[in-house]
């Protein structure tokens, strides 16, 4: 079963997820206009350490308190955090924000394949991949380096959904995300220091950047953490399917790419399979619920 209980908790953590994914695609976009000025990298760095500068001083982990139960995973979360956000940005200079965005998403759609029990869950997963390829549509000409990179992006995607959940466990509040993000803003501190030597650093491509850094790190890390609380990771995985349908709308509205028929087409594909998916979770629920009240039954 995806979801064992759909309550008032898992409806605030679904509209959580939805918020959180339409503020990263924005935030993308917007960071994709920061690349003529101090590129990919720069606008990674910039993330890093507006993320870390934003939840360090909220969470407050005592780091000398920390054991290595909890060390270990914040760790990992952290160089996810690196590898995912260079591999991402890196792609969508290559090979544009949706197709980066979509073969990012193939991560959460692999944690949903992977932890599925029932055939609903699988036809859910399957038709949300058909979606995202009616909604790119890649052809023999794509960038094959571009394409690996948004693959790689899309592994670590997986891996940040699983290690979330544990850092959520095992720390409590906002603990996780920050010592990652911090993790992962001391490994771009030299990209930073370099654009600043280097007189990269123009206050358009900073504006934009410093816009990327709170959408696409600061609000995402603090609300998947909390929504990662409350849904199982192959529900989460399964709704991430959302993300190229925001990358598709934001790469209209803020890069001026005008999404053609197919790209509709997969939008309505993607949507329409999310919203099978939260009726058929909400059907579940309401089963179990009826089941409960119930009780057992007597035999006669």
């Amino acid at each position: 079963m995806v979801v064992s209980r759909l309550n008032l908790g898992t409806g605030g953590a679904l509209a959580t997820m939805f918020a959180s994914a339409a503020g990263n695609q924005a935030g993308a976009a917007l960071g994709a206009r920061a690349f003529p000025a101090i590129g990919p990298a720069g606008v990674v760095a910039v993330r890093q350490l507006v993320a870390a500068a934003v939840l360090l001083p909220v969470a407050r982990p005592d780091l000398r308190r920390l054991t290595w139960s909890q060390w270990w995973p914040a760790l990992l979360l952290g160089l996810v955090f690196a590898t995912m956000n260079i591999s991402l940005y890196t792609a969508v200079d290559r090979i544009g924000l949706g197709l980066a965005v979509t073969l990012e998403f193939l991560g959460p759609l692999a944690v949903a394949l992977c932890g599925s029990r029932t055939p609903v869950d699988l036809v859910c997963a399957v038709v949300a991949g058909i979606g995202v390829y009616v909604l790119v549509l890649p052809g023999p000409s794509t960038d094959l380096a571009g394409l690996g990179l948004g693959l790689l992006a899309g592994a670590c995607w997986a891996a940040y959904i699983l290690l979330n959940r544990l850092v959520g466990a095992r720390l409590p509040g906002l603990q996780g995300p920050a010592v990652g993000t911090a993790v992962a803003a001391v490994l771009y501190l030299p990209v930073a220091v370099a654009l600043t030597v280097q007189g990269r650093c123009t206050a358009a491509g900073l504006l934009y950047a410093l816009g990327a850094g709170v959408l696409c790190s600061v609000v995402p890390y603090a609300a998947d953490v909390i929504a990662l609380r409350r849904v199982p990771p192959r529900f989460f995985g399964l709704l991430q399917s959302v993300h190229p349908v925001f990358a598709a709308l934001a790469g209209a509205a803020i890069l001026g790419q005008v999404p053609a028929a197919h790209v509709w087409a997969g939008i309505v594909i993607v949507v329409g399979t999310n919203m099978a998916a939260v009726a058929v979770a909400g059907a579940r629920a309401a089963s179990a619920r009826a089941t409960a009240v119930a009780g057992p039954g007597i035999a006669l």
